[in-house]
């Protein structure tokens, strides 16, 4: 018995899923894009001002999160969040959008 439930803990532990759970777009943006997106660094929008972001979202989040993906501008790759999914980084594309309409 007890090596069955070290197996089943050891298979949970190595699974990608249990590994890292997906993060909201609004502890992304917290932990990751708020370091350039609160104060605006370098030209990036900030959180809540619609004038800079409008033009942004007329475009759709899924371009966004190409140019996010790729860097634009002095934003390097992935920002600051070289360990986020594409659907974590889309989450904080929409929560900034959404934060700033």
């Amino acid at each position: 018995m007890k090596k069955t439930l070290l197996i089943a803990a050891a298979t949970l532990m190595l699974s990608p899923a249990a590994a890292m759970a997906e993060r909201s777009g609004e502890e992304v943006y917290n932990t990751k894009c708020s370091v350039c997106h609160a104060a605006g660094v370098a030209g990036a929008p900030k959180l809540g001002d619609a004038a800079a972001w409008a033009p942004r979202a007329e475009k759709g989040v899924d371009a966004l999160l190409a140019t996010a993906i790729s860097g634009i501008n002095a934003m390097p790759p992935k920002g600051t969040c070289m360990d986020c999914s594409d659907t974590e980084l889309k989450s904080a594309i929409q929560y900034m959008l959404d934060a700033s309409k």
